[in-house]
């Protein structure tokens, strides 16, 4: 069996030629925020940490108190680890930046929601933790835009941990997609999905239906494409739908499928965050073999402008996103200037 960090060290050894110890440290430091926060998750209704922290993050949204809480241990863990030099965080308004003295050496910015699907916490369904890591542009005490704002073609590794039925690392660094199980037992991430894989088509979509009369007429052509039956391309789809973003995404990896979170005409960027939801997912469907999408274009050419800027998500298996993009330049050309502006 291989551990996560064993693994680490062999891939950079295999691609890069040498092992940089920075980059093992920091997503071991991952690792370990990750082992913190799934232990909360788990005692959550032991401990008295279920509910609403009666405060909203930059979002509007509601934070719940375990959002507050792996928020916390992440930056915690990165700050403690001295590779990172600064956070983006879906709970923090602005950057959080450490000190000068971690600032002049750290080589990566960590872009990260903590804890994704936090609304279905109360009813143990699987939740998760996505980021992003980029590489500095700069090195020095003072942290740039340029540091900060940079397109998924910058990434140098996109992941997510899920906390389910068991505990899982996924990540890539553009070497191919890995899952780590986490074994309690001793206290490691074991190697259990090798070279993970998303098929061509899928028979699965992803999207929230309730909202299909505030759809692009895209779309909602998209949705009824699925439900029609036609036996050669094994339609109609079955749809899944668990309003997490980590948990459907994982289960589309492993079984081939498409999630959705369109915008909307009164919500034209939709809901997802592009640098530390959309780009890392991406990042892991491209080397999964799949294919992320605004609807128009690529997920990781856009240029983020904002930290908590929005985007929407066509992701999955690349047929079946290929589909979803030509209903929308057929029936919702307009649609991609309203998500530009």
């Amino acid at each position: 069996m291989k551990t996560l960090v064993e693994f680490i060290w062999e891939q950079q050894e295999q691609h890069v030629g040498y092992a940089t110890g920075e980059f093992s440290r920091l997503l071991n430091d991952i690792g370990i925020a990750a082992k913190i926060v799934n232990r909360d998750v788990n005692r959550a209704g032991l401990s008295g940490i279920l509910g609403s922290e009666g405060t909203v993050n930059v979002q509007g949204e509601s934070q719940k108190k375990l959002d507050v809480l792996a928020n916390n241990e992440f930056i915690k863990a990165l700050r403690n680890g001295k590779q990172c030099a600064a956070i983006i965080s879906e709970e923090n308004e602005d950057v959080v930046v450490f000190d000068e003295k971690t600032t002049e050496n750290a080589k990566y910015i960590v872009a990260i929601d903590p804890l994704d699907g936090s609304s279905n916490i109360e009813v143990n369904v699987p939740i998760g933790t996505i980021f992003a890591i980029y590489k500095r542009k700069s090195l020095g005490k003072i942290i740039t835009t340029e540091d900060v704002l940079q397109a998924g073609t910058e990434l140098v590794c996109g992941g997510y941990i899920i906390y389910g039925s068991s505990t899982m690392l996924v990540y890539t660094t553009g070497h191919g997609v890995n899952g780590f199980t986490y074994d309690p037992t001793c206290g490691l991430f074991i190697l259990s999905h090798e070279n993970i894989k998303i098929g061509e088509t899928g028979n699965i979509y992803s999207i929230n239906e309730a909202n299909y009369i505030y759809f692009a007429e895209g779309v909602k052509r998209y949705i009824k494409y699925c439900q029609e039956d036609d036996k050669a391309s094994n339609r109609p789809y079955t749809t899944r739908y668990i309003g997490s973003l980590v948990s459907d995404f994982h289960r589309n990896l492993l079984r081939g499928g498409i999630y959705i979170y369109p915008g909307t005409l009164k919500n034209p960027n939709g809901k997802l965050r592009l640098m530390y939801e959309c780009i890392p997912v991406a990042f892991l469907a491209e080397q999964a073999g799949g294919k992320a999408s605004d609807g128009y274009k690529r997920i990781l050419d856009i240029q983020p402008h904002h930290i908590h800027q929005r985007v929407p998500l066509f992701i999955g298996s690349k047929d079946m996103v290929d589909k979803a993009e030509e209903m929308m330049r057929i029936y919702s050309p307009g649609f991609a200037k309203l998500i530009e502006d």
